[in-house]
């Protein structure tokens, strides 16, 4: 049994509450611990698929003091200390979506050589990642690119000379989808999508 227990419509509204502390009751009331409920449901097999160690991360937006947050998430990565500066997969929510991410965000140090690997590795890349997965070059931002339509070499080419350049991929549910409220097939669909992003988290092992 999992603790987990699926997402609602609340959950999503929580991101049109007016105000910082108003919206932050709410975010650390009832969606942070749910995302730290399913990233913990998650870490034990992610640390089986990447062969590190998965420690969870939950946002806390501790350094906003005006602006209420748009979005919120949970994270693992291989350090109980921190995630940002680490390759990383993050799940969490803006009020339109869910996203299911691997991420490179631009605290990260080794953005630059990373770049170079997946260059190099870039027919691999576009025959791994599924034609339904999205990317991002801005995780601060909810749009993305479908991997279908999306410049590689350009983003790549970003990463590798933008001080603050990211590069994130993974899987966008619309808030309406009904696998979100079945806290099984949702935790089986962020396992099959993780496995499908193992790839582009073993390149960084090739540094």
């Amino acid at each position: 049994m999992t603790s987990f227990t699926g997402f609602t419509q609340k959950d999503f509204d929580v991101f049109t509450i007016p105000g910082l502390d108003e919206r932050m009751e709410q975010l650390r009331g009832h969606v942070s611990p749910k995302l730290e409920a399913l990233a913990e449901e998650l870490s034990q097999g992610l640390t089986a698929l990447t062969g590190d160690e998965m420690f969870v991360h939950v946002a806390k937006h501790a350094r906003r003091t005006k602006n209420p947050p748009n979005d919120t998430w949970a994270a693992l990565a291989n350090s109980k200390r921190g995630y940002k500066k680490l390759p990383h997969f993050q799940i969490g929510l803006w009020e339109t979506h869910l996203f299911i991410w691997f991420a490179i965000i631009y605290e990260n140090p080794i953005k630059q050589e990373y770049a170079k690997v997946v260059k190099a590795n870039l027919n691999q890349v576009k025959k791994q990642v599924p034609s339904d997965f999205v990317w991002s070059i801005d995780h601060t931002k909810p749009e993305a690119i479908s991997h279908q339509e999306a410049n590689l070499e350009q983003m790549l080419d970003r990463l590798e000379t933008v001080k603050k350049a990211e590069i994130l991929c993974g899987v966008n549910v619309d808030r309406n989808d009904p696998i979100l409220t079945n806290p099984e097939q949702f935790i089986q669909k962020c396992e099959d999508t993780f496995q499908q992003l193992e790839y582009l988290y073993r390149l960084t092992k090739e540094l």
